[in-house]
């Protein structure tokens, strides 16, 4: 059974995935929505061209809640993949400007009002229109479904981080079994729990300091713990080449998530607005947790909520406050100190506000 996709947000990650998914051949319809889309329309009329598959363009600020509702009461989708923020993370880490080192060194909350605005309205004019298709999101899953689920608007699942780290330990497996002059074969089921916050130790192969801090790799169906295979395979300072892993990561996922999707064990960020990355079983839209034996799902939470510390986000309250740590605060402080005071729901529009004019500033 072939399906209908909207992908929110037609950046570099955006496409990487729409076009992984024509590439399966498992849609027949694909919307592509996105500001700005006139700069889009002669890729996505190629991308029409290439594939046997109806693809199509639309405007859209995801800002615009009753413009997000329309366009999902119209596409009646299969899958939703939410891939917008207000500016890409390549615009602050590894940057040089010190306005800038600050905010990235202050860690993925304080950045919250960057990545949440656009995934609150599609989450918000999902349950509008009384949406029952699972929502995959790529902008900072495991820290903005813990917000999202204090208000009852988490996605369904997550993209990337520790799907991004999985790859790598399949792939270090692999080179493992090269070196030893065996034969590769299939890798043993890997299940992985990790977080945002191990991205880039992972990518740039650097094993933490503390092995306690470490992404938790769990090799067979006993779950043999083998953490360095995350950090293993040729390391790659932070920029744009991780949106190739990524988006690789993700396709897994996606695909799952559609109609008649092959059941897949995959690690995974965020369900059930979970902080973090899990194992998890996926198929036909349909997610559950996937762990190894003799590890306790509070287990497995609470190392990714103390993992979430590392990102600067000390604890997210009941009613979806953000507060941040003392690391944190002393760098957002640097930057303006009103980006160190908690996140309370309703101050993200005036906080964005701000976060946008810091980096434009620091672009000029």
């Amino acid at each position: 059974m072939a399906g209908t996709a909207v992908v929110i947000g037609a950046g570099d990650m955006g496409l990487r995935m729409a076009e992984g998914l024509l590439t399966q051949g498992r849609l027949d319809r694909l919307v592509l929505a996105s500001v700005g889309a006139s700069r889009l329309r002669d890729r996505v009329a190629m991308l029409d061209s290439a594939h046997f598959c109806r693809v199509e363009l639309v405007e859209l600020d995801g800002r615009d809640r009753a413009a997000v509702a329309r366009l999902l009461r119209a596409a009646g989708p299969d899958l939703v993949v939410q891939s917008a923020s207000l500016f890409g993370p390549w615009a602050v880490i590894g940057s040089g400007h010190p306005v800038l080192r600050h905010l990235s060194a202050a860690g993925i909350g304080v950045q919250l009002p960057n990545q949440l605005p656009v995934l609150t309205n599609v989450m918000r004019a999902a349950r509008d229109v009384g949406l029952a298709c699972p929502v995959a999101n790529i902008s900072a899953p495991d820290v903005t479904h813990p917000v999202l689920a204090a208000r009852g608007l988490a996605p369904t699942v997550g993209l990337g981080n520790v799907s991004m780290h999985l790859l790598r330990a399949r792939s270090a497996w692999r080179a493992r079994r090269e070196a030893a002059g065996d034969r590769a074969g299939e890798p043993p089921p890997m299940r992985l729990v990790g977080h945002h916050c191990h991205v880039y130790g992972a990518m740039r192969a650097r094993f933490p300091d503390d092995p306690g801090e470490a992404v938790r790799v769990y090799l067979g169906e006993n779950g043999e713990r083998d953490d360095r295979l995350a950090y293993e395979g040729r390391p790659f300072a932070p920029g744009p080449i991780y949106n190739v892993l990524t988006a690789a990561s993700a396709l897994p996922v996606l695909s799952a998530l559609l109609p008649d999707g092959p059941e897949i064990r995959f690690s995974a960020p965020a369900p059930f607005g979970l902080p973090g990355g899990y194992p998890l079983r996926i198929g036909a839209g349909e997610v559950a947790l996937d762990l190894p034996p003799g590890v306790a799902r509070d287990e497995a939470v609470a190392f990714n909520a103390a993992m979430g510390r590392l990102d600067g986000v000390e604890a997210v309250e009941a009613d979806g406050t953000v507060r941040f740590t003392e690391a944190a605060r002393a760098h957002a402080g640097k930057v303006d100190p009103r980006l160190a005071e908690p996140l309370a729901p309703g101050d993200m529009d005036d906080r964005a506000r701000l976060l946008l004019e810091i980096v434009a500033s620091a672009a000029r």
